[in-house]
């Protein structure tokens, strides 16, 4: 819970240092050429951090099933502190690009790590991912407001500096720790039971060693993907578009509506502490939306203990889509109304997350669990970063009309494979 709400303050604090980006730097200096800074090259920029924090999930999937979760989460921890380290030290936006690849590397060993973890050494997995997942929205919803709120005092650098001292305690502490991972399983075998409810069984698999050559690596990625598992890495990649399309330039979207102007810090801070500082409303409605996640993990996971897996996700992607397409003309309403459907999206953003993961569990075998948690965040991470580059891009050739459409065909995407994987739920029962 520590490691995860680490990862996502750093991965949603990003987004606040884009505003500021945008207007610090002016161009990208290439060596052999210089290329302006737009919302297109600077939504590149930060997908191939984020992208990397997707890719590196699959070797990370792999490597968990071979040396355990404890290593790779502190190598996660101290990781990250070192990119924020070197992202405070960067002079331009090159340097910025090579930090934030190196933040990328470092998280993208967590969640194959943390899930397969939960997935086999906690008993009541839908309850461990819903707290799992609390933790990670307060890294989502604090990180980004608590970088906020350090902006107004000290500049980004600074702040990115003071942003690595967590992870760093983390760290020392994750070395200390002590858990049984695989307490679960164990538990379950040594009573003459079934493993924890929606474990795999299937007998056509590694049942426990993980994965020890490529030959293996492709042997058991195509036991993966030519069941299930096919159709769920096609919702979680629908969800990381979403994800991140929505996120990345939303501080920045949410800037030109009425009510979001700039304000004096000098109105509530008189003297030199707030002479010439402003605060911008637009970073905290964010902060705000994205703390409801909370409420989203843990409805979320409190449901996947309750309801069919498919039927969740059925209908969460498709509230996710109606979202996409009321945003913009609610938000022409009015505040109120503005903060209303932020706050549905907020919540709606995570309570897919507790049911696309149950649903990893539901179609893989135990021994091959960090494999699939490192194909799924290759989906949601890896293949979904592109979700940045590509509001990036309509936001500078198109209008943010045209980026909430394409929003919400991801997610009827994601919803539509949920009634795929409807029918194929109901053969597999029966066929059992």
């Amino acid at each position: 819970m520590l490691a995860h709400g680490m990862v996502h303050t750093y991965e949603l604090a990003i987004p606040i240092f884009v505003t500021i980006w945008l207007d610090a730097f002016t161009a990208i200096d290439l060596g052999i050429t210089t290329v302006g800074v737009t919302e297109a090259t600077l939504g590149v920029v930060v997908t191939a951090g984020y992208a990397l924090f997707g890719i590196g999930a699959l070797p990370g999937g792999v490597l968990v099933d071979r040396v355990g979760s404890r290593r790779l989460i502190v190598a996660c921890l101290f990781g990250m502190a070192g990119s924020f380290v070197l992202l405070a030290l960067s002079p331009g936006l090159v340097t910025v690009a090579f930090a934030l690849l190196v933040w990328g590397a470092a998280a993208s060993v967590y969640h194959p790590s943390g899930l397969a973890l939960i997935s086999k050494g906690v008993e009541e997995r839908g309850s461990g991912f819903a707290y799992h997942g609390i933790a990670g929205n307060l890294g989502i919803g604090f990180g980004p407001l608590a970088t906020t709120l350090l902006l107004l005092f000290v500049d980004w650098r600074t702040v990115a500096a003071l942003l690595a001292v967590p992870a760093l305690i983390a760290g020392v502490y994750a070395t200390r720790a002590s858990f049984d991972e695989s307490a679960a399983v164990e538990s379950a075998a040594a009573d003459g039971g079934s493993p924890p409810e929606g474990e795999s069984t299937d007998g056509g698999s590694k049942a426990d060693a993980g994965v020890e050559s490529l030959a293996e690596f492709f042997g058991e990625s195509k036991r993966l993907f030519a069941g299930g598992f096919l159709a769920v890495f096609l919702v979680v990649i629908c969800s990381g578009l979403y994800y991140r399309g929505v996120l990345t330039f939303l501080p920045e979207l949410l800037s030109g509506f009425p009510g979001f102007e700039p304000i004096p810090l000098s109105r509530f801070l008189p003297g030199e502490i707030g002479a010439g500082r402003t605060i911008a409303p637009e970073r905290y409605f964010y902060s705000g939306l994205l703390l409801l996640g909370v409420i989203g993990q843990f409805v979320g996971g409190k449901l996947t203990d309750r309801v069919r897996l498919e039927y969740g996700i059925v209908a969460a992607f498709g509230v996710l889509a109606v979202l996409a397409l009321v945003f913009l003309p609610v938000a022409a309403l009015g505040l109120a109304p503005l903060l209303a459907v932020g706050a549905v999206l907020g919540v709606m953003l995570f309570v897919v997350q507790p049911f696309y993961q149950a649903t990893v569990a539901e179609y893989t075998p135990t021994g091959t669990r960090g494999l699939s948690y490192g194909f799924t965040y290759l989906g949601v991470f890896g293949v979904g970063a592109l979700g940045g580059a590509v509001a990036g891009a309509i936001l500078t050739f198109a209008t943010p009309t045209v980026l909430f459409g394409t929003l919400a065909a991801f997610a009827a995407v994601a919803s539509l494979t949920g009634l795929f994987l409807v029918r194929r739920g109901f053969d597999a029962r029966t066929a059992a």
